[in-house]
C-alpha cells in the first residue's frame, strides 16, 4: 500500500493503494492531488501518503467503502447500511447507494424504517421512499414506539400523517405525535408548538368522539401541542354534523380508525 487513513474514534489504520481509490473515485482523486499546505510545488507532483484523518466514519463503514472500491461489491449488515449510504453519497459513488439501498429494502424492520425513512428523503430515494412508507402503514402501532419515530424531522413526519393506510387509531396517533413533539423540543430546544407546526396539522381531530376530544383538549393546555383553530374547527364538525370548514382529508378515516358513531356525519356521500 502506498496511502494511509486513520479512522473513527478508535483511530483505526486502513492501508490502500492510491491508484486504485483514484480511479474509482473523483473525491479520493480530489484528496491525493492537495498538497502538503504551504508547498510551491504543483499539487499533482506530491504524492502525499497520508496519514489522512477521517474521524467522522465507522472503520467498518469506511472499510465497506475500500471493499466496493476494490472488488465492485460490499458486505453489508443492518447496522451500517445507513451509514454506508451515506457515505456513498458523500463520495459520489451511484453504484455503491444503489447496492445499500437494495440491501435496506430487502431487510427492513420496525425498529430501522423510520431511520431508512428519512435517510430516503434526505438522498432523493424514491422507491425506498414508497417501500419505507408501505412498510409504516403495515405495523404502525409498533413503529411509533420506536426511537427512530421519534427522531424524525418534522416535514417526513407529516409525509407519514398524511397516509389513510397506517394502521393505527387516530387517538393513538395524536399521543404519539405528542411525545415525538417534545422529543424534538428538547432536542432542538425550541419550544413543542413550534417543532410540532408542521405535523400537527395532518391530525385528523373531526375522527375523534366528543369525549375525546374534550380530554385532547384538557392535556393541549399543558404543551400547547394542537392550535386552539383545529380544536375548535373539530367541534364545529360535531356541533354541525358535518365537516364544514375542515379540509376533506381530516375527516376521512385511516385504515386502522375504529369507527365511531358520529364518522357517518363527516362522510360527504352519506345520506
Amino acid at each position: 500500500s502506498d496511502v494511509t487513513f486513520v479512522v473513527g474514534r478508535e483511530q483505526q489504520k486502513v492501508f490502500a493503494h492510491r491508484c486504485v481509490l483514484a480511479c474509482r473515485c473523483q473525491a479520493f482523486r480530489g484528496m491525493f492531488s492537495q498538497g502538503p499546505v504551504g508547498s510551491e510545488d504543483p499539487p499533482d507532483s506530491i504524492p502525499p501518503q497520508g496519514p489522512f484523518i477521517l474521524g467522522n466514519v465507522q472503520p467498518e463503514v469506511f472499510l465497506a467503502v475500500i471493499e466496493f472500491l476494490y472488488t465492485n461489491s460490499v458486505t453489508l449488515n443492518s447496522h451500517i447500511a445507513l451509514e454506508v449510504l451515506t457515505s456513498s453519497v458523500e463520495y459520489g459513488l451511484q453504484d455503491l447507494c444503489e447496492l445499500c439501498v437494495k440491501f435496506i429494502k430487502d431487510t427492513l424492520s420496525v425498529e430501522q424504517v423510520c431511520e431508512a425513512l428519512q435517510a430516503a428523503v434526505t438522498y432523493g430515494q424514491a422507491d425506498l421512499q414508497h417501500q419505507c412508507l408501505a412498510f409504516i402503514e403495515g405495523c404502525t402501532a409498533a413503529v411509533v414506539r420506536t426511537q427512530g419515530f421519534h427522531e424524525l424531522s418534522d416535514t417526513v413526519l407529516a409525509q407519514v400523517l398524511r397516509s389513510d393506510r397506517l394502521a393505527v387509531d387516530e387517538l393513538d396517533l395524536v399521543q404519539a405525535v405528542r411525545e415525538w413533539a417534545h422529543v424534538s423540543s428538547a432536542v432542538l430546544e425550541r419550544p413543542v408548538p413550534e417543532v410540532a407546526a408542521l405535523p400537527v396539522q395532518e391530525l385528523r381531530l373531526p375522527l375523534l368522539a366528543p369525549s375525546e376530544l374534550a380530554t385532547l383538549e384538557s392535556h393541549n393546555q399543558r404543551d400547547l401541542l394542537i392550535p386552539v383553530e383545529s380544536i375548535a374547527a373539530a367541534w364545529r364538525a360535531h356541533a354541525l354534523r358535518k365537516g364544514s370548514g375542515v379540509p376533506s382529508r381530516l375527516c376521512r378515516p385511516r385504515r386502522g380508525t375504529r369507527p365511531r358513531d358520529h364518522h357517518r356525519h363527516l362522510d360527504p356521500h352519506a345520506k
